[in-house]
């Protein structure tokens, strides 16, 4: 193989390995927004999921109230609810994540020295709470 040959297959495969690292940042992005309008959903007494307890382990912690924010749909909104209901059996401390981020509005380096754990870890545990509600999404399409 030429060293232009090699040039180019190599450069063919730095493409696509970017092209799938950034496809993986959108899927994640898209699925935090999904999460930020199921979470205005939730706190706007729309939802099924019992987040007021979790709520009272932040007393003291809670925003002062966040200006409207969007919301999904009500469909939309009750297959997330059923997803998160999954979540809290099998994860219950990324269920209580989940809820204290996107429902209660609590940035996650708040809930970080809430557990006392590292903002990294706080984020890791999202990452996971939001993979496993986005495979439940896929296998209920």
């Amino acid at each position: 193989m030429t060293i232009e040959a090699s040039f180019k297959t190599s450069s063919h495969q730095n493409i696509r390995n970017i092209n799938r690292h950034q496809d993986k940042e959108m899927a994640a992005r898209d699925m935090y927004e999904v999460m930020d309008l199921w979470g205005a959903w939730a706190a706007s007494d729309h939802s099924g999921v019992d987040w007021q307890p979790i709520a009272a382990g932040f007393k003291g912690l809670l925003p002062h109230g966040k200006k409207s924010r969007l919301q999904c749909d009500d469909d939309e909104g009750i297959v997330i609810d059923g997803c998160a209901a999954r979540l809290r059996k099998y994860k219950p401390e990324e269920y209580e994540l989940i809820i204290a981020h996107f429902v209660i509005g609590l940035s996650l380096r708040t809930i970080a020295k809430k557990r006392k754990c590292s903002d990294g870890t706080i984020r890791k545990e999202l990452q996971t709470a939001l993979g496993f509600i986005e495979g439940v999404m896929s296998i209920i399409d």
